[in-house]
């Protein structure tokens, strides 16, 4: 696993939290209906790429650990079956209008790194995530990385 660009993810605590992602291992990461997201993921991820655990809608939001891309996009399954709340009826197989990335676990932070600290710290102040909240799926620079880790206790 050679990737080399780093990016954030959001999910809700209740709904996936990095906890679950540690006791899967690894999971397909569905439901993303955002293009912006759906493009990061389409034509920019790549096995290997290091990613941000962010716990959204929770008390206190914040990054709780590490994922990394496993694998190449493909098209979401969720999009083709009418039973699944992420289901889509202009989606086709032949063209599917929605994509995802396999995420696996990485490590757990030895504590969370709140919404708050990031606002706090100068070097993060073009941070996507400090930009453009509803963005559920971003990139995040080597150096942002960096500092969050610093942040959480562990080692860049």
């Amino acid at each position: 696993m050679t990737g080399g660009r780093c990016w954030l993810i959001k999910s809700e605590a209740e709904v996936y939290s990095i906890d679950d992602l540690a006791r899967d291992a690894s999971t397909a990461w569905t439901g993303v209906r955002n293009y912006e997201a759906r493009n990061h993921m389409r034509d920019e991820m790549s096995d290997g790429d290091l990613v941000l655990y962010y716990h959204s809608n929770a008390s206190p939001p914040g990054v709780a650990g590490l994922a990394r891309v496993r694998g190449a996009p493909y098209p979401d399954p969720t999009q083709f079956d009418p039973s699944d709340p992420y289901f889509d009826p202009r989606a086709s197989t032949v063209d599917p209008r929605w994509w995802l990335v396999d995420i696996e676990f990485v490590e757990m932070f030895p504590r969370l790194v709140t919404l708050q600290e990031l606002r706090a710290e100068p070097r993060l102040r073009d941070m996507v995530l400090l930009n453009r909240m509803r963005l559920s799926v971003q990139p995040v620079t080597n150096e942002e990385l960096a500092v969050v880790k610093h942040l959480a206790g562990v080692g860049a």
